[in-house]
């Protein structure tokens, strides 16, 4: 039996199979380590856009949540059915005695001509008798704001404020801040001070916005309300006491009531209320004229004024419903 000797450097079927093997391992471990990395680098790639994405959405819902919020009401309701028969006949006391088919015609009432009735609405009722007439109106309006920064309350409230101060009734006061230095207004004020709250607060409110610098005459600003009855003092008969123009409290978020006594005629008086009032982002104005004919004394104003009051608070009832 031979024995085959080792040659050193030779090659055999035993040495190339591991050298094969070898290189084989070589590869897989490159070619994991560079998968490896690939994939690590795609991860970084979509986590590093994440980030722009994220503040893209934030911003667009800040500006979502810095729209104003909408009125209460989007709609409104029909006014020629929103006042009962029972009140339409105090209201007209002179539809009673008409024929059957005038006091029908009045107690139904006259739609307003309106292009969009979820905007405006209105109707108006009428009767006249030889002794006197009367006429009773509604006009009811929704505000929309076309403004995102600014509610439909808000424009409403403008709005609102328009036809109070064009009815010469002054707003109520803003609320002075209030101050712990004292003592420093009273040397500014011991010239005038003894004096000038007599004055206001007495019956010259007309000066009183002049003196409005002193934080103490805040109290009395509900009085220049009184000398808005300056209104019907040109026909000689302004309205008594408390029967003034002013504003009203509890209807609606704010309300007034205006009073004006028209011209003497040779044949007539006439008195005109009205009484404003908003609820939301809608305003109800509600008013009611009566007409005297012949030598009769000017219609009474506390009457009608509680006639008036009474319409307006039932269509706040129903904006309530």
């Amino acid at each position: 039996m031979q024995r085959k000797r080792y040659a050193p450097g030779r090659t055999g079927p035993t040495a190339r199979t591991g050298s094969a093997a070898r290189t084989g391992s070589t590869a897989r471990t490159a070619l994991g380590l560079a998968l490896g990395l690939g994939l690590a680098a795609g991860l970084v790639g979509c986590s590093s856009g994440t980030p722009s994405e994220d503040v893209a959405v934030d911003a667009k819902a800040g500006l979502a949540a810095s729209a104003a919020p909408p009125g209460r009401y989007q709609t409104l309701f029909e006014p020629c059915g929103a006042v009962p028969r029972a009140v339409l006949q105090e209201m007209l006391p002179g539809a009673a005695a008409l024929p059957d088919p005038e006091r029908d015609r009045a107690y139904r009432g006259t739609a307003a001509v309106t292009y969009d009735t979820d905007r405006r609405v209105g109707c108006s009722w009428r009767a006249d008798t030889p002794e006197a007439s009367h006429r009773l109106s509604l006009d009811i309006e929704r505000v929309v704001s076309y403004d995102s920064a600014v509610s439909d309350d808000d424009r409403a409230q403008e709005v609102y404020v328009r036809k109070q101060l064009a009815a010469n009734i002054p707003l109520p006061p803003t609320a002075p801040p209030e101050t712990g230095g004292t003592p420093t207004t009273g040397p500014s004020s011991s010239t005038t001070g003894p004096s000038q709250p007599a004055v206001t607060g007495g019956a010259t409110p007309v000066n009183a916005p002049a003196s409005a610098p002193p934080g103490s005459t805040a109290p009395t600003a509900p009085t220049p309300t009184g000398p808005a009855s300056g209104g019907p003092t040109p026909s000689g008969a302004p309205s008594p006491t408390g029967l003034e123009p002013r504003v009203l409290e509890g209807l609606g978020d704010v309300a007034y009531l205006d009073d004006v006594l028209g011209q003497p005629r040779a044949s007539s008086r006439q008195r005109s209320v009205s009484v404003v009032f908003r609820t939301s982002n809608v305003i109800v104005t509600v008013s009611y004229r009566e007409e005297a004919v012949g030598l009769a004394e000017a219609p009474d104003s506390g009457e009608l004024q509680e006639r008036a009051r009474k319409v307006a608070r039932l269509l706040a009832d129903r904006l309530e419903e």
